[in-house]
């Protein structure tokens, strides 16, 4: 062995344990991208939990949200419930102005945030107006004539308001205002949900109002506790619901079927004008839109499944998308309802090209950065390359076995430091194989050189022996 090659075999294992570290850093940072990409994808795939304030304790409105909440977790649906129980919707709207709240229960024509936007309707409230005649004289099967037979008598009376809510009074302001009546010559008196008896029975209240949705169990109880108390019901027809309606976005013009809430008296006899307010589940403008949308899918396709757990989960409807709403869609909401919501892939297809993209120029910096590194090893290896190629020129011209010994030694050194420079990173399989197409030609140039001074040799030995 060359003395050139006993200065070399020590690096051997360094280098092999360089070529080693280099795979074990590429394994990690292959492991770490791994890693950050599963996390990623968990970060966007995981169950969403949104806070909803609903109220008050022991409401339909409780009720339907808490049989939500666990239903959504059964179903192990992407967004969760977490009910937050208030006082009220106002309290509920409060909640969710302070960022305490994604969501709030609450109806339409509340004082709402001004970047409160519908996500569903949970139902829809009518206003129910109606007076008292009395009950008949003593002898006498036909009862008195109300003297309150249409809005417009109601000025100079009291009227009885269900419920402490101001929303229900401000109301009733306007439906008095839009039928010309002056709303400061009707006396209003608001009666707690619990008070119903007590209001049936106040002498002072002339005419009755509640607001609720059709079946509501309050109204129907309160207008049979004053047909009990005070005699059969005269239902007021709001006639102007529909201007009302253009004037007050926030409401609509409905009807009231007959036999509604009694049919045996029917109670109302006919059919009665008046107008409605959404109860709405709301949330702001800045809520998440994917978390919206994946919301309003849950809640309409658990809803009929719903229903004969909690009867009132059958009045889900849709918010209104139009652009020109009183009340505006969460995007969300819209995006689902009308069809336009965007798959994983539409939503994040920018992001993934890009990061792809990034990854691709920072793996081509990295690959010119090595190579800019090893720029030393690279000419290393030209120079040996071009080395081997002298040296098939050199074996050519070789006399004895000697010279082709020391050249092959030669060669071999020029192999070992060429898979170095690999080993490192510095040249490439293609160099390897230019390499190989050299040695392959040094291999032969050598047995052919071989072969030629074999022959001279033998032909050198019979001369000798003449001579001799």
């Amino acid at each position: 062995m060359s003395s050139s090659e006993l200065n070399k075999t020590p690096d051997a294992p360094p280098r092999r344990r360089k070529r080693r570290d280099y795979s074990l850093l590429v394994l990690a940072a292959g492991i770490f991208l791994f890693g950050a990409a599963a996390g990623g994808l968990y970060y966007v795939l995981r169950p969403v939990t949104l806070r909803i304030a609903v109220g008050p304790p022991g409401s339909d409105d409780q009720k339907l949200v808490q049989a939500l909440a666990q239903t959504f977790a059964r179903d192990a649906s992407p967004v969760r419930l977490t009910p937050i129980t208030t006082e009220g919707a106002v309290e509920s709207i409060a909640l969710m102005a302070a960022k305490k709240a994604d969501l709030a229960v609450a109806r339409g024509d509340l004082d709402l945030p001004a970047d409160a936007q519908s996500v569903a309707i949970l139902r829809k409230n009518v206003v129910v107006l109606w007076s008292v005649a009395g009950h008949p004289p003593r002898g006498s099967k036909k009862p008195p004539a109300s003297k309150i037979k249409e809005i417009g008598d109601l000025a100079g009376h009291r009227v009885g308001v269900i419920g402490r809510t101001k929303a229900n009074v401000n109301l009733l302001r306007v439906i008095l205002s839009e039928s010309g009546v002056n709303p400061d010559k009707v006396t209003v008196t608001q009666f707690a949900t619990n008070q119903i008896a007590e209001m049936a029975r106040d002498p002072a209240i002339d005419a009755f109002m509640a607001v609720g949705p059709l079946n509501s169990k309050i109204t129907t109880e309160a207008i049979a506790a004053t047909a009990k108390a005070r005699g059969e019901p005269k239902f007021l027809a709001i006639e102007v619901s529909e201007a009302l309606a253009q004037k007050h976005p926030l409401y609509e013009a409905e009807e009231i079927p007959g036999s509604t809430f009694n049919t045996s008296p029917a109670r109302p006899e006919d059919k009665v004008d008046t107008v409605s307010v959404n109860h709405l589940i709301i949330a702001p403008k800045s809520l998440s839109e994917t978390a919206v949308a994946a919301f309003v899918r849950q809640l309409f396709t658990v809803r009929s499944s719903l229903a004969r757990e909690v009867p009132s989960a059958a009045k889900i409807e849709k918010p209104d998308t139009d652009k020109d709403a009183a009340l505006p869609a969460h995007q969300g909401a819209a995006a689902y309802i009308d069809g336009t919501e965007r798959t994983f892939l539409e939503k994040y297809t920018d992001y993934i090209w890009g990061a792809i993209l990034v990854l691709s120029g920072l793996g081509s910096a990295g690959a010119w950065l090595r190579h800019y590194l090893k720029r030393d090893e690279r000419e290393q290896y030209e120079e040996h390359r071009d080395h081997l190629l002298a040296i098939i020129s050199s074996v050519r011209l070789a006399d004895t076995s000697d010279e082709l010994t020391a050249l092959q030694s030669e060669a071999d050194r020029l192999l070992r430091e060429t898979l170095n420079c690999y080993d490192d990173g510095a040249i490439e399989e293609g160099d390897l194989a230019a390499i190989s197409l050299v040695l392959d030609q040094f291999n032969h140039a050598v047995a052919d050189r071989r072969a030629t001074i074999g022959l001279a040799s033998e032909g050198a030995e019979p001369a000798r022996m003449r001579a001799l």
